[in-house]
């Protein structure tokens, strides 16, 4: 197929997404197909899905059971070529993905990455898309919040430092009314009522601008390795935000937060330190 016609076929195809979605569809109320298009072979379809961005592959994954069924691979050739053109080199060859086993998770990863839009002026987002480096500026803390805030389901996400953490170090989440800079070395996570912060260096749980107790709560709490990926999980249904460890379930850290949309969030002090944060999706139980 050319171009043009590639172009052409996902226009129409954008164009059933769209009528089917206006019209307050799913693809079970849909029916077998929509059109011609409903009844198109998948593997022109795969071809023509090629084209497409992850928003409207979503939209066509709605439209009739047949789109839907050709895009339930998630390590299709639909899901790789728009993982090729969507992350960076880097990312798809170093271990920073290791953890997600399909094209389609991997994207989804990057949708929910740490925000170069919603942070301090002194980090920015590398190139890979994922990893967070902050600027040797003195006298100052600087966080980033996540693309995407979460206002219901449950979510994990994968953080891990890979340079010193100097004297404050604080993983967690954040409302978008959260501040992401301020002066000084401080716990900027967990600072005021919009944010909840583990800090690493210490141990101490944060929240309010108070210190609600260490975690985790054992004796002799070994204390944080650089490189060592702390899972978060956030369960919007119970209200709670938790912690793992390895393999080592930590405990719940928080309970009771509000019905607000909260983000993924860090927050840092030492000058050239970098964080990664990887969204693994919904949380496997048990």
């Amino acid at each position: 197929m050319s171009g043009a016609a590639a172009e052409g076929a996902s226009s129409c195809i954008g164009a059933a997404a769209a009528s089917c979605n206006s019209a307050g569809l799913s693809y079970v109320a849909a029916g077998g197909g929509v059109g011609i298009a409903g009844r198109l072979p998948s593997r022109v379809l795969e071809h023509v899905f090629s084209y497409l961005d992850l928003y409207d592959l979503m939209r066509c994954s709605l439209v009739c059971w047949h789109w839907n069924n050709c895009l339930a691979d998630e390590n299709s050739e639909v899901w790789r070529s728009l993982c090729a053109r969507s992350l960076s080199e880097e990312a798809l060859r170093s271990d920073i993905l290791c953890n997600l086993t399909t094209y389609k998770g991997k994207l989804k990863s990057y949708q929910h990455a740490l925000s170069s839009h919603d942070c301090s002026r002194n980090v920015y987002v590398k190139k890979n898309g994922f990893t967070l480096h902050r600027n040797p500026i003195a006298q100052s803390t600087d966080g980033a919040r996540g693309k995407i805030g979460f206002s219901k389901g449950r979510h994990a996400w994968e953080i891990w430092w890979e340079g010193p953490l100097g004297t404050v170090a604080v993983i967690g989440i954040a409302t978008k009314r959260a501040a992401m800079q301020c002066q000084g070395y401080v716990a900027l996570l967990g600072s005021d009522d919009q944010s909840w912060g583990w800090n690493l260096v210490d141990n101490n749980l944060l929240h309010n601008g108070e210190v609600n107790g260490n975690f985790p709560q054992c004796n002799n709490a070994p204390k944080y390795q650089i490189g060592e990926r702390i899972r978060v999980i956030l369960d919007m249904d119970d209200k709670t935000l938790a912690f793992e460890r390895g393999f080592e379930f930590l405990g719940v850290a928080f309970r009771g937060l509000p019905k607000a949309c909260l983000f993924p969030a860090v927050s840092a002090v030492y000058g050239n330190t970098e964080v990664t944060m990887v969204y693994l999706g919904k949380p496997l139980d048990g």
